[in-house]
C-alpha cells in the first residue's frame, strides 16, 4: 500500500501581500532538496472558475500553465523555484469546487442527501488535494490557502483542513504567516497583531505547528517568546522571515533556521538525500555581488496595466520583471526596469524624452485598445533606432501593426480587437474564436497552453533556441492574418516561427542585417523562465542589450 502523502497547510494573517506563495515555494524547494516529491496547490477563495476573466489590476498577472489552465501568479513562484511544470490538479478556487458539487448532485451522485456547504464542499477541496498529490506521487502536498485568517472568503478551505486533521490523525501541518509590524513612532517589532491572528485560526479549530512571523528586521528572541507563550507553539517553530533584497534568498533564510528539518521531525521522517542547494546558494551569492557592485542595464516595459492611481503594481507583469532578472542576473548586470506607462506617449510625450536612455525595450501581454497607439509609438523608435526588442503576444501583434503601417505603407492597419472595421486588418480573430466570441463564451476558450512552434534555421530566435522545434504557452484569441504574410516577407520581415503545420504566424523579426535584436512572439515565454535557467530569448535580448549599449 502506497504511503499517504504529508499535507501542509499554508495560512496568512494580519494582512494580505505577505509573501505566502514565495513561502509555499520555498518550503517546497527545500523538502524537494531533501530527495522528496513536491505537489504545490494555490486556493483562491473567488466564486471565478480561473483567473482568466479577472483584471491584472484587481488581481496581478494570470499564470498560465502548459495544460492551459488559466491561473494565479502564485503557481509561477512554484515553478521558478522548483523547475517543473504544474497543471490544473495544482490549483484550485472555490467557483471550481462548487462547480463541482452542484454537478454531482444534478447527477444524484449524492443519493438524494441534502447537499450542504458542509461537510459537502470542504469534502470535494480535500478529493482534490488528495487528487494532486496522487497525480504527482507526491510525498508532500503544499497547500497555500488565499487571503488572511477571520476572512469569510476562505473559511470554507480552513475548515477543509480542519476536517482532513480530525480524519488522518497524523500527517497533517500547519503554518501560519502573519505580520509583525514596526510602527516607526513606537520603534519596536509588535508581536499582538500574530496573537491575535493565531487566536481567530485556533477558533476556527486550527493550531499552527509553525508560524512564519514576516517583518521588516529579523524577529528577536523577545518576539519568539511571548508568540511561543501566547500562541501554544514550541520557539524553535517560530521562524523569522524578515524583508529580504530579492525573493530567491528566502530558501536559504528558512534552511538556516532548520524548517525543512522541523518539518520532517514532524512528520517522522528523515531526509532521503544530503539537502544540497550548491547551487541555488552561488546564484544567490552572485546576485547579491551584482546587486551591490553591478553595472546597471536600464530595460523599459511598455504596458497599461502597472498603474493604479497613484500606485505601481508590477505584479500585473511579475514573470515577465522575473524572466528579465534572470537573464541580467545570468550574464552579470543590475536590471533596472524602467515603467513607461503607454498613454503618456499617446497623449503627446515623445519616444526620445522617455526610451532615449533605455539599453532594450519589452511590450508584454495585454487585450484592448487603451494605450495601443503609444505602444506603436514605442516599437517605431525601437526599430529606427535600433534599439533591442522584444515583443510578447500583444506586443508582437502591435509590432505587426507598426511594420504594416510604416513599412508597409497600409497606414490604416491595425487589429480588428480594436477596429473591427480596419481595411487591413494585419490581425484578425482566430477562426475558431468567432462563434465564441459571438455567444460571449469567454472563460478559459482562448489558444492557451503549451504548443509546438517551428523555427526557421539562421533566425536570432534559432540561434536562441538552438532548437528546432520548441513548446511555448500561450494565450490569444487574435492572430497573424496569413493574407498579408507574403507582403511582410517581401517587405523583408522574417516570419522566424510558426505552428508545425505552418498554418500560424508565431515570431516575426527584423533581419539581423538590420537590426540587433527585434523579435515579436505570439507566445509567452516569460512563463517558462527560472531562476537557474533563463530564458533563451530574455538572454537574446539582454546580450543583444549589453552589446548595443
Amino acid at each position: 500500500m502506497a504511503k499517504k502523502p504529508i499535507y501542509i497547510f499554508i495560512s496568512g494573517g494580519v494582512i494580505s501581500g505577505l509573501g505566502k506563495g514565495i513561502t509555499a515555494a520555498s518550503v517546497s524547494l527545500l523538502l524537494k532538496s531533501a530527495g522528496f516529491k513536491v505537489a504545490p496547490i494555490k486556493c483562491d477563495a473567488y466564486i471565478n472558475i480561473d483567473a482568466g476573466t479577472i483584471r491584472p489590476q484587481e488581481h496581478g498577472e494570470v499564470f498560465v500553465c502548459d495544460d492551459g489552465i488559466e491561473t494565479d501568479q502564485d503557481l509561477g513562484h512554484y515553478e521558478r523555484f522548483l523547475d517543473i511544470s504544474l497543471s490544473r490538479v495544482n490549483y484550485l478556487t472555490t467557483g471550481q469546487v462548487y462547480q463541482e458539487v452542484i454537478r454531482k448532485e444534478r447527477a444524484f451522485e449524492y443519493n438524494g442527501e441534502d447537499v450542504e456547504v458542509v461537510p459537502y464542499v470542504p469534502e470535494e477541496m480535500i478529493r482534490r488535494f488528495k487528487l494532486a498529490g496522487e497525480k504527482s506521487k507526491a510525498d508532500f502536498v503544499i497547500i497555500e490557502i488565499g487571503g488572511t485568517v477571520g476572512e469569510y472568503q476562505n473559511v470554507l478551505f480552513i475548515e477543509a483542513n480542519r476536517i482532513l486533521k480530525l480524519r488522518e490523525k497524523e500527517g497533517v501541518l500547519h503554518l501560519h504567516v502573519a505580520y509583525l509590524p514596526t510602527p516607526p513612532s513606537i520603534g519596536e517589532m509588535k508581536s499582538k497583531p500574530v496573537q491575535t491572528s493565531v487566536r481567530i485560526l485556533n477558533e476556527t479549530g486550527i493550531q499552527p505547528d509553525f508560524i512564519v512571523g514576516r517583518s521588516e528586521k529579523p524577529m528577536d528572541d523577545r518576539r519568539k517568546d511571548r508568540l511561543a507563550f501566547f500562541c501554544n507553539i514550541e520557539k524553535e517553530n517560530i521562524i523569522s522571515n524578515p524583508d529580504l533584497d530579492f525573493v530567491y534568498e528566502l530558501p536559504l533564510v528558512l534552511e538556516e533556521q532548520g524548517l525543512a528539518e522541523k518539518i520532517l521531525k514532524k512528520s517522522g521522517l528523515k531526509p532521503k538525500e544530503n539537502a544540497d542547494l550548491k547551487d541555488w546558494r552561488k546564484m544567490v551569492k552572485k546576485v547579491k555581488e551584482i546587486e551591490s557592485k553591478g553595472k546597471p542595464l536600464k530595460i523599459g516595459m511598455v504596458g497599461k496595466y502597472q498603474k493604479v492611481g497613484d500606485y505601481l503594481l508590477s505584479d500585473s507583469y511579475v514573470s515577465v520583471v522575473e524572466a528579465i532578472k534572470h537573464a541580467c542576473w545570468h550574464l552579470g548586470r543590475k536590471p533596472e526596469i524602467v515603467w513607461v506607462e503607454s498613454e503618456l506617449l499617446e497623449k503627446g510625450k515623445k519616444p526620445e524624452e522617455i526610451l532615449n536612455d533605455l539599453a532594450a525595450v519589452i511590450i508584454p501581454g495585454g487585450f484592448g485598445s487603451r494605450g495601443t497607439q503609444g505602444m506603436i509609438k514605442a516599437i517605431s523608435w525601437t526599430r529606427e533606432k535600433k534599439i533591442p526588442y522584444l515583443g510578447l503576444c500583444y506586443g508582437m501583434q502591435m509590432a505587426t501593426i507598426e511594420i504594416a503601417r510604416n513599412l508597409l505603407g497600409l497606414k490604416l492597419a491595425n487589429t480588428i480587437e480594436n477596429d473591427p472595421k480596419t481595411p487591413c486588418p494585419v490581425i484578425r480573430l482566430m477562426s475558431e474564436q468567432e462563434k465564441k466570441m459571438l455567444a460571449r463564451d469567454y472563460g478559459g476558450t482562448m489558444r492557451l497552453g503549451s504548443w509546438p512552434c517551428r523555427l526557421q534555421e539562421g533566425t536570432i530566435s534559432a540561434d536562441c533556441y538552438q532548437q528546432k522545434i520548441i513548446y511555448e504557452r500561450h494565450r490569444h484569441r487574435f492572430e497573424f492574418n496569413n493574407q498579408y504574410r507574403e507582403a511582410f516577407e517581401k517587405a523583408g520581415i522574417v516570419v522566424a516561427g510558426t505552428t508545425t503545420d505552418n498554418k500560424i504566424v508565431e515570431i516575426i523579426e527584423l533581419p539581423k542585417d538590420k537590426h540587433p535584436y527585434f523579435v515579436g512572439v505570439q507566445f509567452h515565454p516569460e512563463f517558462q523562465s527560472r531562476f537557474l535557467k533563463p530564458h533563451p530569448l530574455f538572454l537574446g535580448l539582454i546580450r543583444s542589450a549589453i552589446l548595443e549599449k
